[in-house]
């Protein structure tokens, strides 16, 4: 719009158009209210508009993408699990962690009070205008540590009483074979996996997915509950300054997790010290891109770096096994437990809905199973390899929650139920077993994995019906017995990889691929369990004997080796000191020949690889209060 102005030599506009006074007033006020119209107009205009912008700021609005917007306020951490894997690290990396200060002040029991700022006037200044409404907080995720130590019924490493001399002679015995165990890896093979005792080098392998130190992780509890405080404080000095995680390459989920997880597990418990606890969540998280699958069966090998999953190139039709997805349980509940995540228990939980879901054949759990699909690929059913941790974790499920997870419970009695009716089976010799089972056809062999069952359905026995009790204590003794036997059938007095029952054999291996020893435990764990069940010494006097013969036998000049044939006296040994030999078969036999107050059972649940985890006797998270 021109505005008009007075040019020189020229009457003004209104002059010339010859107004009176009373017209040029009413002339003024309607040229002013039609400028405050048409410049108000230009409110109405849409923000995109280019005319408004000539004479107008823009303002700043949420859909205008051209302007710079200001941060959002932080949102609560969630733990919850998204669905895509690469913002499941990070989501579960934003989560508050262990031990970080509670905010502003916290009560002893982990709550926090949310402070309020002063008003802008000052403390003294009186407003009218109603308080705002409290902003809900959450305090940060904290495990009670020493609530936990004050539940334990019993002190770890027990209160040393009155002992036989024999009984403490021979546990020292244990101990020292522990010791020559662990100085011989800290000399030839310290960081690998594991010792290479002939040729006195260290072995890498390609199970751990890149991790390195796995004797190391497994020998961690051993060497506490076995007193050897140098030796340990080397282990955990090595942790700390060593251990690294961020690795790139393929790993068994189920190796890992007992070992490795297990371990870190178990130390931070004995001990209560943060590199292992901080060590164990974050590898936690590494393992979870496995269960990202169809039906959240996890695949059994991921890459720790990349966290991309797959099925083990044996499986037949690129399923999942039993005994892998099945012994997570146990450390996926105390990750939840330690991190206030409840990502981990979310995962394992949703394998017992798939579990429950599916029809079983006769009762009875086949080892391999579809990812993708959820449904059985073949009916082979084993208590030994490729099932036997899986029925393990029920019970020990049961145990660890302080007996009150009753679907693990139902679980473990309905597939004992159907175990004993048709794998169960006794030989001519009188010999009690457990068969394998090929889609309804019994292959009547054990597995010296499946020697690990005497124990489990000790354990067992205590939580059965009562007039079931006694049955089941009866079968546990008649499998370890048969165990047993696989071991004195032998010249060396080691048992085999597995053992048959035909043909006229009882408790011997009558092939040439099973006659191996590589410093297995399942044998020894039975023998520690049916001696805490029943205090018969001949569990003692068996365990002896596997000392004697370890002793004669398996160790060489650096260590302690497997052997290819245990019925010839000229042992060829098999180079290699197994991580499983510190960490389960030396730390069952100094079990054995502890007292029962020695990691109590009342306390404590054994991981499949011999981790102590404690039993949840009360809720020790400090947990978030909202205020």
């Amino acid at each position: 719009m021109l505005l008009l102005r007075k040019l020189p030599g020229m009457p003004g506009w209104p002059a010339a158009l010859g107004l009176r006074l009373p017209q040029k007033f009413l002339f003024l006020l309607f040229l002013s209210g039609l400028l405050t119209l048409c410049f108000g107009a230009l409110f109405l205009l849409p923000d995109s508009s280019r005319f408004k912008r000539l004479f107008l700021p823009r303002r700043a609005a949420a859909g205008d993408p051209d302007l710079p917007r200001s941060p959002p306020a932080a949102a609560e951490p969630r733990h919850a699990s998204p669905a895509v894997p690469r913002r499941l690290r990070d989501r579960i990396r934003a989560a508050p962690r262990l031990g970080a200060p509670l905010t502003h002040t916290a009560a002893s029991a982990g709550g926090s009070r949310q402070q309020v700022p002063p008003g802008e006037g000052g403390a003294g200044e009186r407003t009218d205008a109603p308080p705002a409404a409290p902003r809900q907080t959450r305090a940060p995720f904290r495990f009670d540590y020493e609530a936990f130590r004050r539940s334990l019924r019993h002190p770890v490493l027990g209160r040393r009483g009155s002992e036989e001399p024999e009984t403490r002679a021979r546990r020292l015995k244990i101990k020292e074979m522990m010791k020559f165990a662990w100085d011989n890896y800290k000399r030839y093979a310290l960081g690998k996996n594991e010792l290479r005792p002939l040729t006195k080098n260290g072995h890498i392998g390609n199970m751990f997915g890149g991790l390195r130190g796995a004797t190391i992780v497994d020998a961690l509890d051993t060497l506490y509950i076995m007193e050897l405080g140098e030796e340990f404080q080397e282990a955990k000095s090595w942790v700390e300054k060593s251990f690294d995680l961020n690795v790139n390459g393929e790993a068994s989920l189920f190796e890992v997790n007992i070992r490795y997880v297990g371990g870190l597990l178990a130390a931070y418990y004995l001990t209560g010290e943060e590199v292992f606890k901080s060590k164990a969540l974050e590898l936690g998280e590494k393992l979870l891109p496995a269960f990202n699958t169809p039906t959240g069966i996890p695949r059994g090998v991921i890459n720790l770096g990349s966290g991309m999953s797959w099925s083990w190139g044996w499986a037949s039709a690129g399923s999942s096994i039993l005994a892998e997805f099945g012994t997570l349980h146990l450390e996926f509940l105390h990750l939840s437990e330690l991190s206030g995540n409840p990502v981990f228990t979310e995962k394992v939980m949703n394998i017992r809905k798939v579990l429950n879901r599916i029809e079983k054949p006769q009762g009875l759990y086949p080892n391999f199973l579809s990812p993708v699909t959820g449904n059985w690929v073949q009916h082979h059913v084993s208590i030994g390899g490729l099932g036997d941790s899986f029925y393990e974790y029920l019970i020990k499920s049961w145990l660890m929650s302080d007996k009150r997870d009753a679907d693990a419970k139902k679980m473990y009695n309905d597939a004992i139920e159907a175990i004993e009716k048709h794998l169960v089976k006794k030989s001519a010799g009188g010999l009690t077993y457990i068969a394998e089972w090929r889609g309804g056809i019994l292959d009547h062999k054990m597995g010296h994995l499946a020697c690990f069952s005497g124990g489990m359905i000790a354990l067992g026995a205590e939580q059965a019906v009562e007039e079931k009790k006694q049955h089941y204590m009866d079968l546990a003794a008649e499998i370890t017995h048969t165990c047993h036997e696989s071991y004195a059938r032998s010249d060396t007095k080691l048992g085999p990889e597995a053992f048959r029952f035909d043909s006229g054999t009882e408790a011997m291996a009558t092939r040439l691929s099973e006659r191996y020893y590589i410093l297995r435990p399942e044998v020894v764990e039975s023998y520690m369990y049916m001696w805490r069940m029943t205090h018969d010494p001949k569990y003692r006097q068996w365990g002896w004997e596997v000392v004697k013969a370890l002793e004669k036998y398996c160790r060489v000049e650096a260590g302690f080796s497997g052997i290819r044939d245990v019925y010839t006296t000229t042992p060829n040994h098999d180079n290699m000191q197994q991580s499983f030999f510190l960490a389960e078969t030396l730390k069952y036999l100094y079990l054995l020949f502890c007292e029962d107050d020695v990691l109590s059972l009342e306390d404590w649940v054994f991981n499949t690889e011999a981790h102590p985890l404690p039993v949840n006797h009360t809720n020790f998270k400090a947990k978030a209060s909202v205020q």
